[in-house]
């Protein structure tokens, strides 16, 4: 469809709609003076800072700043472009757009009339289902009361062949147009048209403008296949839609939504008080849902069901997810169960757990290997290494990446480096060699003249959780305040990371913002410090941290207890060569036997400290 919008449609929209009759669609408002006030349905708050001029019509909010007029409100609270929220409010309004090319204009009114019929056979299937008895009590087995039946504008396609067919037809609908909506198909024989869903539940499928798109059919005779949907349509694309969607964007106050996968999922959650639920319909998840998830910018968990079925599903839908750059949450149901029926077994509360203590798609990928394999056999460890490591091979932060290689390589009693080889397989670098010879530092040039042979060499663990911490103060005065309450320069054990800590520490502390200089201003400080070695320097200058998790405290906590680990782990080693180098005397004064029993009392502290950072 054309992107041209006729300027009289837009003069026409700002002289006719009252922005305060479309705003009260939302919310509810309240005459104050010459204004009206309500709660922002932009960000959440308890006062009302929503205020709206009726002589200007004009809205601003004074506690997050947005406003506008009636087309950047639709704009905002229904997440449409400029083009699609004109066209939005023209609909509403009943006000006629006149598309200025002829094919647009066509394609318009057969859109439209496809809506209509659809809109005619929901009310069809609504009032049938009151008049079906074994439509009704099967419903009743669900719990579904009228209020939910309405809600969802529940319905039944009575079982005959001809029965919506014949009603539409009544309307003044042709059977060419029905069919083109896949609500009725040709007979083989070319004898006339049937009706597609007979001796159903209908679920209608309804958008985001709460126009019906399509429907989903529930079979009541075993006999034929458990649901049927809509074929596409021009109104009407299966991967494009998400069932619920309708409810969830007039929901302007949640911050997250649930994806689930059937119907009755949706309507259950909803019914015992989630209602923020969509469904796939029964479709493999796609990255138009993706997308459309992605503009409602909320929190996304998903929660299918936990058979091998549910288990693969949740897994394509977490790598499709991750593309579109969203970080969703995993819901992990007990064995056997679905949300339709752990919901109305165990109540709102358990499930309330369950969102609590929902997993991260990286925790989630690694538990579901870990009931895979017998990770106590040897064999069983080998392919669970090997599988867990290409999923740690796709995790673009190299700090989240480096925690769960620590986490595995303890877990699983192998060494940090042989998970890591595994995980970066070529890309693993083994050797430290000077890819530069110059280095510039503002206007001065650091050659290096000789250079280093190359030799094997095994980061320490300490150096990368010092590589990191560093980097992320220079990125964020707010990682800062986090780190320095545990650690101080001094704990920084490299000597180049020393030296940066101490620069970063001093600075935040005159108020500087290292996050605007921090390069530059860092490598001119660096000028008065002597036998640095720069390729250190520079690696952590260019290090990428990525996008932190959520639980991003967590995880610099993490790699401050490795640091504080290491430090200890010296402080041990240096405590037994002293205790060696006394019992290897073949005499001992009086000294060294004093000295002797305070390293033993030393080391038994040290001892006991390390067991409880581990």
């Amino acid at each position: 469809m054309s992107y041209n919008i006729d300027e009289e449609l837009i003069e026409r929209i700002h002289d006719t709609v009252d922005l305060i009759d479309v705003v009260s669609k939302y919310i509810q408002l309240k005459k104050t003076g010459s204004n009206y006030v309500g709660l922002c349905p932009f960000h959440n708050e308890k006062t009302p800072s929503f205020t709206i001029s009726e002589s200007k019509q004009l809205f601003h909010c004074f506690g997050c700043g947005e406003g506008g007029d009636v087309i950047s409100f639709i704009m905002k609270i229904e997440n449409l472009s400029f083009v699609e929220a004109v066209r939005f409010i023209a609909e509403q309004e009943g006000i006629p757009i006149m598309e200025k090319n002829p094919i647009d204009h066509k394609l318009k009114l057969q859109k439209d009339l496809l809506y209509e019929i659809n809109r005619e056979a929901a009310k069809f299937y609504y009032l049938n289902l009151g008049q079906n008895r074994e439509a009704l009590e099967y419903l009743g087995r669900r719990n579904l009361n009228k209020d939910i039946i309405k809600r969802f504008g529940l319905g039944y396609a009575p079982d005959k062949w001809d029965s919506l067919k014949n009603y539409l037809i009544k309307k003044g609908y042709e059977e060419e147009d029905i069919e083109k909506a896949g609500l009725i198909g040709k007979r083989k024989d070319n004898t006339g048209y049937y009706d597609k869903f007979r001796n159903r539940i209908m679920f209608p499928i309804i958008d985001g403008k709460g126009r019906v798109i399509g429907f989903g059919g529930r079979v009541l005779d075993q006999t034929m296949p458990k649901y049927l949907n809509s074929k596409d349509t021009l109104i009407f694309i299966k991967g494009n839609n998400l069932y619920g969607l309708n409810l969830i964007k007039r929901n302007f106050n949640l911050n997250k939504i649930i994806l689930v996968e059937g119907y009755m999922d949706v309507i259950s959650l909803y019914r015992n008080g989630i209602d923020y639920a969509v469904a796939s319909l029964g479709t493999a998840f796609t990255s138009n849902q993706a997308k459309l998830l992605k503009r409602l910018n909320k929190e996304i968990y998903i929660c299918y069901d936990s058979d091998n079925a549910g288990i693969n599903a949740t897994i394509k839908a977490l790598n499709i997810l991750d593309k579109e750059g969203l970080n969703p949450k995993v819901i992990l149901l007990p064995k056997g169960h679905d949300p339709d029926d752990f919901i109305n077994k165990m109540g709102l509360k358990e499930f309330e757990k369950l969102i609590d203590n929902a997993f991260n798609p990286i925790d989630y990928k690694i538990l579901i290997l870990r009931k895979k394999y017998n990770v106590n056999d040897i064999d069983g460890k080998i392919k669970f290494v090997k599988e867990v490591s290409v999923i740690l091979r796709n995790i673009n932060s190299p700090v989240e990446r480096e925690i769960y290689i620590d986490k595995i390589a303890k877990e699983m009693e192998i060494s940090e480096d042989a998970i890591k080889k595994e995980v970066l397989g070529n890309n693993y670098k083994n050797e430290s060699s000077f890819s530069k010879d110059k280095y510039i530092i503002g206007r001065n040039r650091y050659n290096k003249s000789k250079i280093a042979p190359i030799k094997a060499v095994l980061e320490p663990a300490h150096l990368t959780a010092e590589k990191m911490l560093i980097r992320l103060m220079l990125e964020s005065r707010s990682y800062y305040n986090i780190i320095k309450g545990y650690l101080n320069e001094e704990d920084f054990l490299n000597y180049e990371s020393n030296i940066l800590a101490k620069i970063i520490f001093d600075e935040y502390e005159k108020k500087v913002d290292l996050m605007k200089i921090a390069n530059d201003f860092i490598l001119v400080k660096l000028k008065q410090e002597k036998d640095l070695d720069y390729d250190l320097i520079y690696e952590i200058m260019d290090l990428n941290v990525g996008v932190l998790p959520e639980n991003k405290n967590t995880l610099i906590k993490d790699l401050i207890k490795r640091i504080k680990i290491s430090k200890l782990e010296m402080e041990r080693k240096k405590i037994l060569n002293e205790i060696k180098e006394i019992e290897s005397k073949n005499v001992k004064d009086e000294g060294d036997v004093e000295r002797f029993k305070l390293l033993c009392l030393e080391l038994t502290k040290l001892d006991k400290e390390l067991q409880s950072h581990t």
